[in-house]
């Protein structure tokens, strides 16, 4: 009965050392795999739980960094407009 942790195990979202670690484990006897199977389970939901997170907060700075840039370039406009209408008023 060689069964493999019921976590799922996509190389492009858990780290290489994890990955090992999971095949290192579903190579050990039965009853020490029964043992260390959920605290593995714990252990990956939470690094895929982290690595989204992170996905989400650079979205966000992308996000933010192109809000400030509109941000400034309406700055400007209005700067620009406000002189040409104070040079308006003032001829």
């Amino acid at each position: 009965m060689n069964e493999l942790p019921r976590v799922d195990t996509r190389s492009e979202e858990l780290p290489r050392d994890l990955n090992e670690l999971l095949e290192s484990v579903a190579l050990l006897p039965p009853e020490h795999r029964f043992r260390l199977s959920p605290l593995l389970d714990r252990v990956v939901e939470s690094t895929k739980r982290r690595r989204r997170i992170l996905c989400l907060v650079q979205e966000a700075l992308s996000q933010l960094r192109l809000d400030m840039k509109y941000l400034m370039f309406d700055l400007e406009a209005t700067r620009r407009e406000r002189d040409a209408y104070r040079d308006r008023l003032e001829s």
